[in-house]
């Protein structure tokens, strides 16, 4: 076996340039039987932990390296010379740990200090670095080939005597050969120069993907990183197909001239040998009280802290913390708790809202005595060895949700404390899904959209390529027949998976015991966050402290909540000490009237509230458990509701059961129920118990014969039979794939119950802090407006004397804020209400323009308020005010600036001011249409606020049964929709066959979404295809990049649906089958005769419905008669539908 190690290779951590991932790397390495491989991506150690790990899991030797980028001269010159490289490429490999330190420090320069094009270091940083590290002096990029190149022998010669001098025997000239024409002239000169410099020579190949067949697929990756296609003629791209993964015997042939290089290769792999301690914890440190360790500080803060939570402490209560703190000590987490401890603690002196607990730190009692949490784990049967157990190893996970407007307050406190250089958010990566794949290389490719669309639409979401196309008749055909696609799957299968780019994590925020760069490199990304280089599983590897700190946007609502009851209503109200009895919550909770709620605001959840109703706040921990598809897609939630509203037998395969199921009506719907069985019914300790849950949720099958043999053992020694032990494991194991963690559902349950009192209770304040919370959010505000006006809460449009900044509250309505107003901004804004406050309201327009900086409030200010009707409340129209804007703000502008010069005495300025007075008169000029004033709203609010263009259609939309446009843009992809909507923006294009087609914007009560509408529909359709103009569409949801669209199948103006081919549809619910006056209801329908087929349903307590069709009584549609269908029976018993 010829020896060779690769020394340098690319993985897809070179993000879109690399086109193989590392386990690709280290598997193809491990057919070529080499003992050892370099990982060098360039300019980063993304990949350096997981190459680790893996190459030492298949007996590879792993070499952590990285191809950096060395500026011309200085780092910090972020300038480009003529004829200048941007930044050289070299090689850089970690001997040992010294090495591997330093290269981590270099990387990190780079994103930190350097990063121009590229994240660059220069001789100085290399020149203090530098120990510990392997130099190859790089590849046709490098400094020196790149004087080669220019025939600049002396130059390159200086800079190979400068890496010599500084690295010794370690720095080495790299050979490559790849077929150019270049690397030839280029290993020409090296070899001369290694023997005229005794600088020995190394053979490397540069991976950049693995088998020469990769080549067009990493020529692909480089277009989709560029921006081009394959046809540009000027795209970045590698200059042959050799830069693959080539075996030693490959190398070998191509070296056999100079076989010392090929020797190299083993003795540099010789040479490194770093070791990087994975599983040890390095946890932050933590300034405790003199004369008082971690764990003592620990059980202080609680025994001070317990009388808060508990006025009479109990033995049990006591003896459960005592159990924590010593588990908590024993596994050296004492620092953990304080650490959070602290930070929560600073949060909360400071007003910012913490959330009561998320995930299985609720479980624990410590966490709650200390503030972390706010959910007593003994009321709700919780387990402290569900977050922390003291048989498993793996670190605990603390997530906090913080109020999100302040949660980089939280963020830099714990910077602050524990050192700038010790924090950091924590880096994620996003890799190449299957329709995106596709998509990508169809552009690359130069394929029409239109097809590259539509193969995408046939592989379903999260799904790999390979599995789709085993799934589609469809994929198959399209594959068979059309070469080009053949060749789009076979590449987008390639780079499937890869890796796409880097961000930062949503709430992963890192703490090291001294700076960061000892443990992780650094990065700074494209919005200047500093985040490290390993993402969280990497981190937790080498023992760093991971955090969540999840910014919660509804707690931004529940405090802006708070503070509008305490100024509106002066009452300071504590959510810690609301009731969690409160008749009107539930009530909200029962008619499921959500929107807003936290978690429970989608349609489903609403539907499961109608179903659950619930009456207590378990029944709330079981609804957020339930939702999930698991349970919703089993039989499990029919179960449970049937259970709870006594339709089904409540049994229990043991008496013992019972006291552990009975809250969930003897479904195990908990994890820690699972939990609890094992312990009560089979003597296992809760950390025993813990593993089992684990093993059943994973479902690993060696691991759960294991459990069930223990489990049987167990209950027999518990007096239960074998048989009745054997139907409770098997329970278990059905139901834990489904059990949902408590804990979690307990602390998300209590923010939803929060939300619900406020809007139950306080209404308009919490609608406020909600419509301020989504003012950035059109679709979103829309919603909630809608929401108001259903809730009988009027929505002012903005108003110059009444508005402030955001949406605010006054008497029993909301005013719109002055922030939302498009073209307004926040210094104008500011001016505005400076000047309200100092001289009072505004008068007239002419009035604000002399007291309000007119270098602010300009002629599109003043346009843009004047149209969304903030001026409406002064004298004149909206028409009339637009038409005086010129002539106000002029007049008042010469009285500003001579007043600003100075130039004005006390009674000239008056006489000013008398003059303009005089003019304020308005031209006699007609108001604009109603229909134009909404649309200036739309256009400068980004909603309808005084009124919607369907308003005088609402009644009939609804009975119509079209599809709400918000419920729309959550249905699943291939949908079949039947819309109402008024059109507010048509564009037409030409398709590929020159034929028109129209893009519209059609909006109804509830939202607006895209409609395609393709050349025949549109020829057929266009006469009533008008901006303004209100259909019925009908079509099928296109979810393509994840945007929601229509595509149209058909189009009828409104105005034409009433005809014949209609049914109208009476339903009467089994409650209402006995008071109902059958007597009323034939003379209703028979003062509305007509042409429409009339149908009665009869549906009973289950769903199950008797129609009965007229055979004599035909009735005429209207708003007339649905009123008096709706007097009778109730809203919702009459809808319209088509043959």
């Amino acid at each position: 076996m010829k020896e060779f190690i690769h020394l340098h290779t690319h993985s897809d951590y070179s993000l879109l340039d690399g086109a193989c991932s590392i386990s690709q790397l280290i598997n193809q390495a491990y057919r070529f039987d080499m003992p050892a491989l370099a990982l060098t991506d360039h300019g980063n150690l993304f990949g350096a932990i997981d190459f680790y790990t893996k190459a030492k899991k298949r007996g590879i030797k792993p070499i952590v390296g990285c191809e950096v980028y060395v500026a011309p001269t200085s780092r910090f010159k972020k300038r480009k010379e003529k004829k200048e490289e941007v930044a050289y490429h070299l090689t850089l490999l970690a001997k040992d740990r010294q090495g591997y330190s330093n290269l981590m420090e270099l990387v990190s320069c780079g994103y930190l200090e350097g990063f121009y094009y590229s994240p660059r270091v220069d001789k100085d940083i290399l020149s203090q670095k530098g120990e510990g590290l392997v130099v190859l002096s790089g590849c046709l990029k490098s400094e020196i080939a790149s004087l080669l190149l220019q025939d600049d022998l002396k130059r390159a010669k200086k800079v190979c005597l400068f890496y010599q001098d500084l690295f010794g025997e370690d720095f080495y000239l790299e050979l490559q050969w790849q077929g150019l024409e270049e690397q030839k002239k280029v290993n020409q000169v090296l070899i001369e120069l290694s023997r005229e410099l005794s600088i020995p020579l190394v053979a490397t190949n540069d991976v950049h993907y693995l088998t020469r067949e990769d080549a067009r697929a990493q020529d692909v990756l480089l277009c989709i990183q560029t921006g081009k296609t394959l046809e540009d003629k000027d795209r970045l791209h590698l200059s042959s197909s050799e830069f693959y993964f080539r075996s030693p015997e490959e190398m070998n042939e191509l070296f056999s001239h100079i076989p010392e290089a090929l020797s190299n290769s083993k003795a540099i792999a010789d040479k490194c040998n770093l070791k990087i301690e994975l599983g040890k914890v390095y946890l932050p440190l933590y300034q405790t009280p003199p004369g008082y360790d971690l764990g003592e500080y620990l059980r202080k803060l609680c025994q001070e802290r317990l009388s808060h939570r508990y006025p009479e402490v109990s033995p049990q209560i006591r003896e459960r913390m005592e159990s924590e703190l010593q588990i908590i000590s024993k596994m050296g987490y004492a620092v953990y708790f304080l650490i959070v401890w602290d930070f929560i603690r600073y949060a909360k002196e400071r007003k910012i809202l913490v959330g009561p607990g998320r995930g299985s730190v609720a479980g624990s009692l410590v966490a709650y005595i200390l503030g972390i949490t706010n959910i007593d784990p003994l009321s709700y049967g919780l387990f402290f060895e569900r977050f922390l157990n003291p048989e498993r190893t793996a670190m605990p996970d603390i997530d906090i949700d913080i109020q999100d407007e302040r949660r980089g307050e939280v963020i830099e406190y714990v910077r602050q404390k524990y050192g700038q250089d010790n924090v950091a958010q924590i880096i994620t990566f996003g890799t190449m899904a299957a329709r995106a794949a596709v998509r990508d290389v169809g552009r690359v490719l130069g394929m029409p959209y239109s097809k590259v669309d539509r193969i995408a639409k046939l592989i379903p979401f999260n799904r790999e390529l390979k599995i789709a196309l085993e799934e589609s008749s469809e994929l198959k055909e399209l594959i068979k027949e059309d070469e080009k696609v053949r060749s789009l799957f076979e590449i987008a299968r390639r780079i499937e998976g890869l890796t796409r780019h880097a961000s930062t994590h949503a709430a992963g925020v890192v703490i090291a015991p001294d700076k960061l760069t000892h443990y992780t490199p650094l990065y700074r990304s494209s919005k200047d966050e500093i985040t490290t280089q390993y993402e969280m599983h990497s981190l937790e590897n080498i023992g760093l402290l991971k955090m969540d700190f999840l910014g919660l946007k509804t707690l931004n609502v529940i405090n802006h909540s708070l503070e509008l009851i305490r100024k509106n209503k002066g009452k300071e109200l504590d959510l810690e000490r609301i009731s969690l009895e409160d008749e009107p919550t539930y009530q909200l909770l029962y008619r499921a009237e959500t929107l807003g709620v936290f978690q429970v605001e989608s349609r489903g959840m609403q539907d499961l509230l109608k179903k659950l109703k619930p009456r207590k706040f378990e029944d709330l921990i079981a609804l957020l458990a339930l939702y999930r598809p698991g349970p919703l897609h089993s039989r499990m939630v029919d179960e449970f509701i049937n259970r709870r509203h006594g339709r089904s037998e409540v049994k229990y395969l043991h008496p013992k059961l019972e006291p552990i199921l009975k809250e969930t009506y003897g479904v195990i719907l908990y994890q820690e129920q699972v939990m609890q069985i094992a312990n009560l019914l089979a003597g296992f300790s809760l950390g025993e118990a813990d593993i089992l849950r684990r093993a059943m949720g994973k479902k690993r099958p060696k691991l759960m014969d294991e459990q069930r043999e223990k489990f049987l053992e167990g209950a027999s020694q518990k007096g239960i039979e074998l048989s009745t032990a054997r139907r409770i494991f098997e329970l278990m194991a059905h139901f834990a794939g489904y059990g949902f963690n408590k804990s979690h559902s307990t602390g998300y349950a209590l923010i939803a119950y929060q939300t619900a009192y406020l809007k139950a209770n306080y209404p308009l304040e919490f609608m406020a802090a909600l419509l301020n919370s989504e003012r950035e959010n059109t679709d979103k505000l829309a919603l909630y407006i809608n929401e108001c006006k259903r809730m009988g809460i009027s929505v002012l449009p903005p108003n110059i004397n009444r508005s402030w900044a955001t949406f605010s509250v006054a008497g029993d309505r909301i005013d719109f804020g002055l922030t939302a107003v498009k073209n307004v901004g926040e210094a104008v804004i500011s001016s505005i209400i400076e000047e309200r406050r100092r001289g009072g309201s505004f008068t007239s327009i002419f009035d604000f323009c002399k007291r309000v900086d007119l270098r602010m409030a300009n002629k599109r200010v003043m346009e843009s308020l004047i149209r969304c009707g903030a001026f409406d409340s002064l004298p004149g129209h909206r028409s009339q005010n637009l038409a005086v804007v010129d002539q106000a703000t002029e007049e008042a502008s010469l009285v500003q600036r001579d007043r600003q010069r100075g130039q004005l005495s006390f009674l000239e300025t008056l006489e000013s001011q008398e003059k303009i007075s005089l003019k304020e008169r308005f031209p006699s000029i007609e108001e604009v249409p109603e229909r134009r004033k909404l649309l200036w709203e739309k256009e400068l609010l980004g909603i309808y606020v005084s009124g919607h263009p369907l308003d005088r259609y609402r009644k009939r939309i609804t009975h119509y049964l079209a599809n709400p446009i918000r419920d729309v843009r959550t249905m699943k992809e291939g949908s079949r929709v039947r819309v109402i909507g008024v059109i507010n923006i048509l564009t037409l294009k030409k398709d590929r066959r020159g034929k028109r087609m129209a893009f519209l914007r059609l909006e109804d009560l509830t939202s607006e979404i895209e409609v395609v509408t393709f050349s025949r529909l549109y020829e057929e359709s266009s006469s009533y295809l008008e901006e303004g103009k209100l259909v019925l569409l009908k079509g099928r949801l296109d979810m393509a990049m994840n945007s929601p669209k229509i595509v149209a199948e058909k189009i009828v103006p409104f105005s034409k649906i009433n005809g014949s081919s209609q049914k109208l549809h009476i339903n009467i619910p089994e409650e209402k089958w006995e008071n109902v006056d059958f007597g009323r209801l034939k003379d209703i329908v028979h003062s509305h005769k007509g042409k429409h087929t009339l149908y009665l349903h009869l549906t009973d307590s289950k769903q199950q419905r008797v129609t009965i069709r007229s055979k004599t009584v035909k009735v005429r549609f209207s708003d007339e008669l649905i009123s008096q269908l709706e007097d009778a029976l109730g809203e919702g018993c009459v809808w319209l539908s088509e043959d």
